[in-house]
């Protein structure tokens, strides 16, 4: 698997686990264990895909990090494009 797939697996992988938290959050919100890995899980899934959008450009159209130089969102691929191998 190439570095920006690994890097999309690696955002979904904490995407999953951040949700996966906020979810037992809502039924346990005064769970400080849960708590603090679900801020730590946060604050990695940010970290990666800051990285990711420096180097390969916006996940969503809002971005995390936009470039002001130029239009990077119709860059592909599109996400039907990916090929997951």
């Amino acid at each position: 698997m190439n570095k920006r797939l690994c890097m999309l697996k690696e955002i979904q992988e904490l995407e999953f686990s951040a949700i996966d938290l906020n979810l037992f959050l809502d039924t346990h919100p005064e769970d400080q264990a849960a708590l603090r890995d679900f801020y730590a899980v946060r604050d990695k899934l940010v970290a990666a895909i800051k990285k990711y959008e420096e180097m390969y450009g916006p996940l969503t159209v809002t971005g995390h990090t936009p470039s002001q130089d130029k239009w990077l969102w119709i860059e592909g691929p599109w996400p039907w494009e990916i090929e997951y191998k």
